[in-house]
């Protein structure tokens, strides 16, 4: 057992997890109420401790507590003495919040560059040709140094798509008007559920959210999710645009005593339902390449079961609470949890799993070799931060508080593809506009000078004539 490792629990023996191989990902899976965030909970606090900092999102609201010292409470030092913690009590950690909506932490953007048209498409819910359109639209806007940041820059440009079909058509291929009638009307809804605070920028910069404090402590950077959760497409897309981000940007680390960054994502079964086939092998290839970028990812859900194949198969670390067995399809996902885990001669996996009470859970974590250890039946360790949400006023004063507030507070909004389109229409319509406006000034004169020069009634009403005639003809041309 190397000195870097989280202690979890305790079965017939500690339950722990080893920090050098903390980059294998994991698993913590179990029905509503069983402890999955408490487990969460223990292991981020477990990760900053070790200098590691972690990501996660917050649905409920109660991983908050994260920022606050945990109640003192001899039951709970009781338990954790039993579980062998030796130096246990209340304890605050350094937390830092985020908020896609901007309301409940530091917002978090990003350009439409950034994600691209495949995670654009899954957001929008496109078909497949209507994801082709949208990809040839991208392609346009960067041969032509067009910036798509925000969703006023591809309205723009879906716009000026339809306006120059056949322009288009010659170097791109035949784009239809429906298809892009479809594509705007799909924005304007993403647009009405909250996504136009999300596309902009500043955009995250991926080192805010790997910081440790001067004594050593990783940040934990909590995504506040009560509100965006109401909005799956854009909670899963954003979560796996970021973990795209970070395995794209970051370098490879090699073999590591320590993690770089844990990233926790909740509620995992968001991003496989209804996924089609080239998302599920993207996120498949994410996940088993970034763990040599130093990212562990750790999948939470109610059945390991929700998690495809290829991927469950990755994710060495596990914590499995309790499932409930109603039901044949309910016991036959029993079945399939209980052989995901190393067997173990003196436990019945399957029976255990429908047991386990609150605060415990079935733990196999890597040993030596990356090997998983026989799955044990485990009291899980209590939190030393406080387990539930925070107030108002202590969310602000650590917002205040926090190195990050200046820097994402404004938006900023440069020239791209929105403004340059724009420009574009008016310089073409210009010229026009101009001659009609300087020819309409000329004949007002001559008609104000023939007027002025009209000596008699019969002048002045041949006068007014011309003038009413003249821009008559105008406004008809």
């Amino acid at each position: 057992m190397s000195e870097h490792h989280i202690l979890m629990g305790r079965g017939k023996s500690p339950c722990y997890l080893e920090g050098r191989y903390a980059n294998r990902h994991g698993l913590i899976a179990g029905a509503t109420g069983t402890g999955k965030t408490v487990s969460l909970q223990v292991l981020a606090e477990g990760f900053s401790r070790l200098g590691i900092p972690v990501f996660l999102a917050d649905i409920k609201g109660d991983l908050a507590g994260l920022a606050c010292p945990g109640a003192d409470n001899p039951k709970l030092a009781e338990r954790a003495a039993t579980l062998g913690v030796s130096d246990y009590g209340p304890q605050a950690f350094p937390v830092v919040f985020w908020d896609v909506l901007g309301e409940q932490g530091h917002p978090v953007r990003a350009t439409l560059s950034d994600m691209g048209p495949l995670l654009l498409s899954r957001l929008l819910e496109l078909s497949d040709i209507q994801q082709s359109v949208l990809t040839l639209l991208f392609k346009y806007a960067d041969d032509h140094g067009l910036l798509l940041l925000d969703l006023k820059d591809l309205q723009a440009l879906i716009s000026h798509a339809a306006d120059h079909a056949a322009e288009l058509a010659q170097d791109y291929g035949t784009i239809s008007r429906q298809t892009l009638g479809i594509l705007q009307r799909e924005l304007l809804t993403l647009e009405q559920e909250g996504a136009e605070h999300f596309f902009g920028e500043p955009s995250l910069r991926l080192e805010d959210l790997m910081q440790t404090t001067l004594d050593g402590r990783g940040h934990i950077n909590i995504l506040a999710a009560d509100r965006l959760f109401l909005k799956p497409r854009l909670y899963a897309t954003f979560l796996l645009w970021l973990l795209s981000e970070l395995y794209e940007n970051l370098p490879e680390r090699g073999d590591a005593p320590l993690p770089r960054l844990a990233f926790f994502f909740d509620e995992a079964h968001l991003l496989f339902d209804d996924a089609p086939k080239a998302l599920i092998d993207k996120v498949e290839q994410v996940v088993r390449l970034i763990r040599s970028k130093g990212v562990g990812v750790y999948f939470i859900t109610q059945n390991p079961l929700d998690i495809p194949e290829k991927i469950l198969g990755q994710l060495g670390n596990r914590i499995q609470h309790a499932l409930r067995a109603f039901t044949p399809k309910d016991q036959k996902a029993v079945r399939a949890a209980a052989e995901t885990f190393r067997s173990n001669p003196d436990l019945d996996v399957a029976g255990a799993i429908t047991e386990l009470a609150v605060g415990e859970a079935l733990v196999s974590t890597l040993t030596e070799g990356g090997v998983p250890s026989p799955v044990e039946r485990a009291r899980i360790c209590p939190p030393r931060s406080r387990m539930g949400a925070i107030t108002a006023e202590e969310r602000e004063t650590i917002l205040q508080r926090s190195p990050y507030r200046e820097r994402y507070a404004e938006t900023v909004d440069r020239e791209s593809a929105y403004e340059r389109l724009s420009t574009r229409a008016e310089r073409a319509s210009g010229p026009a506009s101009v001659i009609g406006e300087e020819l309409q000034g000329f004949l007002e004169k001559a008609a104000r000078s023939a007027v002025s020069a009209a000596s008699s009634e019969l002048g002045r009403k041949l006068g007014r004539q011309l003038l009413r005639g003249i821009l008559g003809s105008l406004g008809n041309r």
